[in-house]
């Protein structure tokens, strides 16, 4: 069984910003293979696949970012999910627009939802696919991340989408090595 993660904040309010590009690639990847709704359990939104003959829990946290591993770690004791079978999908400040990175591992390079994950599961050995939000210098981390995607970026993130869904497919064929040779690039 495995479990992918999107990261971002719930609520009206936090659609479509920076740091909720998580939740947008894992909707729109869901919503390519299933029209079941979410179902809510642990202050996370899921929904259980089966993809590739494999069970895979698809998940939102509901606890804003910084608790997100709160969440993360009652959905791997209750689906008895071990560590190795986890993909993070989250925002990244050091990526521009357009890019996209996965790690096998690492540090949390500041992303306070990775760290809360970290703290969580006792580990930076997991699995993430990071998606690149650029970064503005000139405007406070906290209110970048949260502002709005402009149209130009979210046209971006569309095209993206269609990667991330190649890669999450093929995650489920290829071991994770390959994974990142096959689709990890340069930024831009």
């Amino acid at each position: 069984m495995k479990l992918i993660i999107g990261l971002g904040n719930p609520g009206k309010e936090y659609e479509k910003t920076r740091h909720n590009v998580g939740f947008m690639m894992i909707d729109n990847y869901v919503s390519t293979k299933t029209s079941d709704k979410w179902k809510e359990k642990f202050n996370g939104l899921y929904i259980d696949l089966i993809i590739k003959g494999e069970k895979v829990i698809f998940l939102k946290p509901l606890s804003f970012m910084n608790l997100s591993g709160t969440v993360v770690r009652k959905y791997m004791d209750f689906f008895d999910i071990d560590i190795d079978d986890i993909l993070v999908i989250s925002d990244d400040l050091d990526l521009n627009v357009g890019n996209y990175k996965l790690k096998e591992k690492g540090s949390s390079g500041g992303h306070n939802g990775l760290k809360n994950i970290e703290e969580n599961i006792g580990s930076q050995n997991y699995k993430r696919l990071k998606i690149g939000i650029s970064n503005n210098k000139n405007i406070d981390t906290k209110d970048y991340v949260l502002s709005k995607v402009s149209k130009e970026d979210m046209n971006e993130y569309d095209n993206i989408s269609k990667i991330v869904n190649n890669i999450i497919d093929d995650y489920f064929e290829i071991d994770f090595a390959s994974l990142m040779n096959k689709y990890n690039m340069k930024n831009r």
